[in-house]
């Protein structure tokens, strides 16, 4: 009889999610097992149980993935996990808390593929506006291009503090340097467009942050990528289905669901890498970009 493929989902919230759920066993695992409420102190036993139930040799079919909503204790998670291994008993683990890791790699590389494919330049040099920087997707966008030459700035709706502390996480770990800007006003969101040559807005769903005339005070604007698929859209005339369409500023859009597609397949084929590889992986987000980047042709 043959081995199944076992996930564990292990997250620090009262459940799981349904859509990961749906995406592991579409991927290829035969049995998706919800850990819930799971502090970081008990990772190591968990992990251990895993490892240690299988053969060496089946440590490809069994894996473990990372879900809640705050990435700073996911990616500790990760880094517990791999500390809690025994070679030759070791097997992968992937964390995407709220799916935000594989969000942020799809709106890069969907961005960089049309800085490429429009304009032949890169990220490399470019001033990047996150609006909704206090979230999962926002930040780790930032330090995804950070990661690549860019400069990034972080903007709170509700202040600079969160933005504030989300910069100093990200420094502290990845050695990028964030910057964090105040967003509570419609008059400061305008302001930070002014040098900006990238936008991103991974704000609250439902909520516009940024208006046609607010967009109109910035025709330097090269793209724009809005991960809000709630109406009303967070830039004012981003369609959901924007693959490079023009706006009336003259920045090319890319709307949710075209980079959504993007995330969904990038989550699936990790998720079917863990299940095929030979050798254990640790799938984060700088994984999640590559394979991205790949999809979209650029990797």
């Amino acid at each position: 009889m043959s081995r199944k493929y076992i996930l564990h989902m292990i997250t620090p919230q009262a459940h799981v999610s349904p859509f990961d759920v749906n995406m592991a066993v579409d991927a290829g695992f035969d049995l998706v097992l919800p850990y819930t409420s799971v502090a970081l102190n008990e990772i190591q036993s968990l992990i251990q149980d895993a490892i240690f139930s299988r053969s060496v040799n089946d440590a490809k079919r069994t894996g473990i993935f990372i879900c809640g909503k705050d990435a700073q204790l996911a990616l500790s998670m990760l880094e517990a996990a791999k500390k809690a291994m025994v070679p030759p008993f070791e097997i992968s683990v992937f964390p995407d808390p709220a799916g935000s890791f594989t969000t942020a790699a799809a709106m890069v590389a969907c961005t960089e593929r049309l800085l490429k494919d429009k304009h032949d330049t890169t990220l490399d040099g470019k001033k990047i506006v996150i609006y909704g920087g206090k979230g999962i997707v926002g930040t780790i966008s930032g330090v995804i291009c950070a990661q690549a030459g860019a400069t990034a700035t972080l903007v709170g709706y509700d202040g600079v503090e969160n933005v504030r502390k989300r910069a100093e996480d990200s420094k502290a770990r990845f050695d990028v340097n964030l910057i964090p800007a105040d967003g509570s006003t419609e008059e400061m969101n305008t302001a930070l467009l002014a040098d900006a040559d990238i936008v991103f807005c991974a704000a609250r769903a439902g909520t516009q942050v940024l208006s046609k005339e607010q967009m109109a005070t910035a025709p330097q604007v090269l793209v724009v990528a809005d991960a809000n698929a709630v109406p009303p859209a967070g830039i004012e005339g981003v369609g959901l289905n924007d693959d490079g369409a023009a706006l009336e500023s003259g920045a090319l859009s890319l709307g949710p669901l075209t980079f959504g597609d993007i995330k969904v397949k990038t989550q699936r084929e990790l998720f079917q890498n863990m299940c095929t590889s030979d050798k254990p992986l640790y799938l984060n987000f700088q994984e999640a970009t590559e394979k991205a980047r790949e999809l979209v042709g650029i990797g």
